[in-house]
């Protein structure tokens, strides 16, 4: 298949609480797109605050694709389905003439549909992919201050909804964290015999944890993306947002910075890989 005739896609990848979907928010207002979701978590209908779901509300009137889709909590997202959801939403957006913008966390996912032979994504895809990377000694207490916001937005209340004494905590949205980290405080919540103190004790060793296993996470995705970009021939483009987040934990204003390091550049990618398809096509005529 001719360039010219690919679809054009455009990928944001990055550990967890990089910014990324502020980034394909930015991006859509600016481009004609529409956003996919590619968290395997934000699948699922529910639990908005924990796997942080963007409100409606800021949106900026961009429609997104595969968020809350999934009503049962307990069923199994694979990979396969992933790709189908997602070549269908591709198809669904490149026929109003929009770019999809392809956002999220779930690498493992991301690279099953870009690599996998059967569905040779590539020869009928042109990807352009952004990486949004920050220091992980300014990540970290970035992540640690969101945990603590969580906790501010009401997050133990939304997920007591989903606690079960037998709970798996392997599959479905349980799976996210946060979820497992609290089964131990609802366990005695509600128990005459355990002391308040007892359980203000748990409720803070579950927010600890909260806080080591975000670390743990964005650790492990940012492993696979450097092991992609070591090994895949994707052409990532690296954008280091670290000067951003280190405002933001200063209590800094941070606008100005973003739009200099990280939308500006971005855009900018984003333009050229458009207008390099708009030559492409023009030259096939």
């Amino acid at each position: 298949m001719a360039a010219c005739d690919k679809k054009k896609v455009v990928f944001i990848m990055g550990s967890t609480g990089t910014g990324k979907t502020k980034l394909s928010i930015d991006l859509g207002s600016h481009f004609p797109s529409q956003i996919i979701n590619a968290d395997k978590i934000q699948v699922y209908k529910g639990l908005d605050i924990i796997t942080n779901k963007v409100p409606e509300s800021e949106r900026r009137g961009i429609p997104h694709h595969l968020l809350g889709i999934i009503e049962d909590p307990e069923f199994d997202y694979s990979p396969t389905l992933f790709c189908d959801h997602v070549i269908s939403a591709i198809e669904h957006i490149t026929q109003q003439g929009h770019l999809p913008i392809i956002v999220g966390g779930s690498n493992t996912y991301l690279e099953y549909l870009v690599e996998d032979p059967t569905l040779d994504f590539r020869s009928k895809h042109d990807c352009c992919f952004l990486w949004l990377d920050v220091s992980l000694d300014v990540l970290f207490p970035y992540l640690d201050k969101r945990v603590d916001e969580m906790a501010d937005a009401g997050f133990v209340d939304e997920t007591r909804e989903y606690f079960l004494p037998e709970a798996d905590y392997s599959a479905g949205i349980r799976r996210a964290i946060g979820a497992p980290e609290l089964h131990e405080y609802f366990k005695v919540e509600n128990d005459v015999n355990v002391d308040d103190e007892t359980k203000q004790e748990l409720l803070r060793d579950a927010m600890q944890r909260m806080k080591e296993n975000t670390h743990t996470l964005a650790r492990v995705q940012l492993s696979k993306i450097q092991r992609i970009n070591d090994e895949r021939s994707w052409g990532l483009n690296r954008i280091d947002a670290t000067e951003v987040f280190e405002a933001v934990l200063n209590g800094s204003a941070y606008q100005t910075l973003w739009k200099d390091l990280v939308f500006n550049p971005s855009k900018q990618i984003v333009q050229s890989f458009l207008e390099a398809y708009m030559s492409e096509s023009k030259a096939a005529e």
